[in-house]
């Protein structure tokens, strides 16, 4: 289970991510509505171990450290951070994602047959750009499972690539509830869907209760927009085995 208690992240102005507590657990999607984009990408990096809060804690499993948390969850689509660019062919995002597992779990993965075992063949040759909103979230959520090692995933706004919650919301829904893997499955979201009556949290829900703390200049970590570059650094770098 992935439990956040009092998250918060301070900004050069405003809070880069108001004070926010949620958790989900394996077999469940959590959608996390937040109407600001800086919002939902840095509550998505501190949720996958990519950036650290300046309050509050994570924890997967009852384990605290960022490593942990790091190595169990699969950051998915966060603009700015690791994103695909729209350049890149798909065999060729498909190569570079494969090369980012590392070596003592990737055998010998090739982007040929992964596509071709994967049913992606028939997009190979097509610019990322070219997608459609449902094909690219199937195609990044596999290649995030290519790690046998990954149990949570965090995907960052699926909605801002379409209008319809049928584009993205089976997809996560289908993922979350594989009885072969059951995934804890966290989504941040401009908003909530209509018909959604599931798990749900808001970004900025435990913010009155982290008032006090923030104020003290000494509890405060000034991050910023540099640190979303650093995030996607850090996302790039491929592992050594170890």
């Amino acid at each position: 289970m992935l439990s956040a208690q009092q998250l918060h992240v301070r900004g050069r102005r405003d809070p880069l991510l108001p004070a926010t507590s949620l958790q989900v657990s394996r077999g469940e999607l959590l959608l996390v509505s937040g109407e600001r984009q800086d919002h939902r990408t840095a509550l998505a990096l501190v949720l996958s171990g990519r950036m650290k809060a300046g309050t509050g804690s994570v924890s997967w499993d009852g384990h605290r450290e960022t490593r942990r948390v790091r190595s169990a969850s699969a950051l998915v689509d966060a603009p700015g951070v690791n994103e695909p660019e729209r350049h890149l062919s798909v065999r060729d995002l498909v190569t570079e994602d494969l090369a980012l597992i590392p070596r003592r779990y990737r055998g010998a993965l090739l982007s040929n047959p992964w596509l071709k075992v994967n049913s992606f063949g028939d997009i190979a040759d097509q610019w990322i750009e070219q997608l459609d909103p449902l094909r690219r979230l199937e195609l990044l959520t596999a290649l995030a499972l290519a790690n046998p090692h990954t149990d949570l995933l965090v995907v960052d706004s699926p909605d801002r690539h379409t209008a319809d919650p049928a584009d993205w919301l089976p997809r996560l829904e289908q993922l979350a509830s594989d009885a072969g893997r059951p995934l804890a499955v966290a989504a941040t979201v401009g908003a909530l869907p209509q018909s959604w009556s599931g798990p749900f949290a808001s970004i900025g829900n435990d913010a009155q209760r982290t008032a006090a703390a923030t104020a003290d200049p000494q509890n405060e970590t000034d991050v910023a927009a540099e640190d979303l570059a650093d995030a996607r650094e850090r996302e790039l770098e491929i592992e050594d085995a170890k």
